[in-house]
């Protein structure tokens, strides 16, 4: 019997009503990229778009093809990439607060960039990825080895404490690298708050294979983090490798958050907030959850960076504030109930 036909949660989430919200949220993505590419510090209107998408030579057309399309396309993928390894690290940590930024994932990519650059020259974007990766890949290990140390092994509550302590140190790391270098503060500081501005297709292009080959991963994983949420041993029982299963979707949440972050900087909390929606929304079943974190993740990202391009006329908000704001007040929900408490 599948995990959704043995869970309450499932039971309350037909199929027909898993496509509904489906096409529902297929269409908010749609009408949130079309948002995106009209709003800003200038009104562009629809015929003004369709010149742009068919390449005429219009100047206000080509502002739209050559920096509102690719903004909204990073905000897409840095959106989905990161509520999908939201997603998977909470289902494999079994942990209901676990987020790139919460467990220190996206502060030892930032920190790992920072040091390339600081110390050894690096320049590129395909540099900066394949050093985000290798940080963050170290911080996930660090956080997930001292989560493990003691009595009970990695629990929820020790690997939460175990990432913002190594989130807070490498922040402090940073800074203190970056404090004597004037030559690089202002960028680096610029990079740390998150943001999709001055995205251009050069700057994605290398990123893509990464984000793939995390989104393969992960999507895969499905059934591993359905056996692991029953408890490890209950897993092994029914025929799970349980360490292949953790390691093959810990790899996919590594390669999405060491893409973003190497492009986009750190941005914080969209990894908490989606898995909880679309729990709501689909379920707990990995199978269904893990797209729909990726689909509502793009929503989230695109609708914080057309707020940021609002709220701040004639300048601009950086997304990783936006998100702030609104992840910060959920994050509290979360510690306060009653699950989280007897942790």
């Amino acid at each position: 019997m599948a995990a959704e036909d043995a869970a309450p949660a499932g039971r309350r989430h037909g199929r027909r009503g898993r496509l509904a919200w489906l096409l529902a949220v297929l269409a908010l993505l749609a009408a949130a990229g079309g948002v995106s590419i009209g709003v800003g510090t200038r009104e562009v209107s629809l015929p003004d778009i369709l010149n742009g998408v068919q390449g005429r030579t219009d100047t206000l057309a080509e502002a739209v093809v050559a920096v509102r399309v690719p903004r909204t396309i990073l905000a897409a993928l840095a959106g989905g990439a990161l509520g999908l390894a939201g997603a998977v690290m909470q289902g494999v940590t079994r942990n209901p607060l676990a987020d790139p930024g919460i467990l220190g994932v996206n502060a030892g990519a930032g920190l790992a960039v920072v040091i390339g650059i600081a110390w050894f020259g690096l320049t590129g974007t395909l540099a900066f990825v394949w050093t985000a990766i290798l940080g963050a890949g170290l911080a996930a290990a660090f956080v997930y080895a001292v989560g493990s140390l003691g009595r009970g092994g990695a629990t929820p509550l020790k690997l939460a404490l175990a990432g913002a302590a190594t989130s807070i140190a490498a922040s402090s790391f940073t800074t203190a690298i970056v404090l004597p270098r004037g030559d690089i503060a202002g960028g680096v500081r610029s990079w740390q708050v998150g943001g999709v501005g001055g995205a251009t297709y050069d700057a994605i292009l290398p990123c893509l294979p990464f984000l793939l080959a995390g989104l393969s991963l992960s999507l895969a994983s499905a059934r591993g983090l359905n056996l692991l949420a029953l408890g490890d041993e209950a897993a092994a029982g029914l025929g799970a490798r349980v360490a292949w299963a953790r390691a093959g979707a810990a790899l996919g949440a590594v390669l999405l958050c060491g893409g973003t972050t190497a492009i986009c900087g750190p941005i914080g909390f969209v990894g908490l907030v989606v898995p909880h929606l679309c729990r709501l929304l689909v379920g707990v079943d990995h199978r269904w959850l893990l797209p729909f974190a990726a689909l509502t993740g793009a929503i989230l990202l695109i609708a914080a960076d057309i707020l940021g391009r609002i709220v701040a006329r004639p300048s601009e908000m950086d997304v990783g504030i936006v998100t702030a704001f609104v992840g910060a007040p959920v994050f509290v929900w979360i510690v306060r109930q009653r699950r989280v408490r007897e942790l």
